[in-house]
């Protein structure tokens, strides 16, 4: 019975391939080998070799049997398709979205803000004067001019401060959110 059995270098033989590639076929799972006992190393059943490898050329010509490995590309290519298509459609979505009006460029929002950051400051440097205009009777004018200028002092210090912390952040990653770091 262990003449049945045989060493890889007879099977490749006998299949005219590589020694390797009848190591892959073992491998994906296509050829089985046995420890014979007595023998170093595992063997081959010749007659169920023969036909396992009969049966994979057979599914190989028509179609059939695809091994582990075309299988996996198969699926990876799948699910590249399939995010292909999902950032295919919200690209589509976010086109839409700009065309009806639902996001405004960098420019217009980069104005917008620079209107904003005006008139808040032109707000924050009139609390002062109306602060001293409601102390206005209850302290020496001279008093509520110097406080006056002392709080007008400590908000530019702290719009100063504000708009340098805000020169010095990194910029917001595309998509919004916050900067990495």
């Amino acid at each position: 019975m262990a003449e049945n059995y045989q060493r890889v270098e007879v099977i490749a033989q006998l299949f005219m391939v590589s020694v390797r590639r009848i190591q892959q076929l073992t491998q994906e799972g296509i050829l089985e080998t046995h420890q014979v006992p007595g023998e170093s190393g595992r063997r081959y059943d010749l007659i169920p070799t023969i036909q396992a490898y009969v049966k994979y050329l057979s599914d190989k010509a028509y179609g059939r049997g695809k091994t582990e490995t075309e299988n996996e590309l198969k699926d990876k290519k799948l699910q590249a398709e399939i995010a292909l298509k999902e950032s295919q459609g919200e690209l589509h979505r976010l086109r839409t979205d700009i065309a009806r009006g639902k996001y405004i460029g960098v420019e217009e929002a980069q104005l917008d803000y620079q209107r904003f950051f005006v008139t808040f400051k032109k707000f924050a440097l009139a609390i002062p004067s109306r602060v001293t205009g409601l102390l206005t009777g209850y302290v020496e004018p001279v008093t509520a001019r110097q406080l006056e200028k002392s709080m007008t002092m400590e908000v530019e210090a702290m719009l100063n401060t504000f708009v340098g912390a805000a020169q010095e952040a990194p910029p917001l990653p595309p998509g919004g959110g916050e900067p990495d770091g």
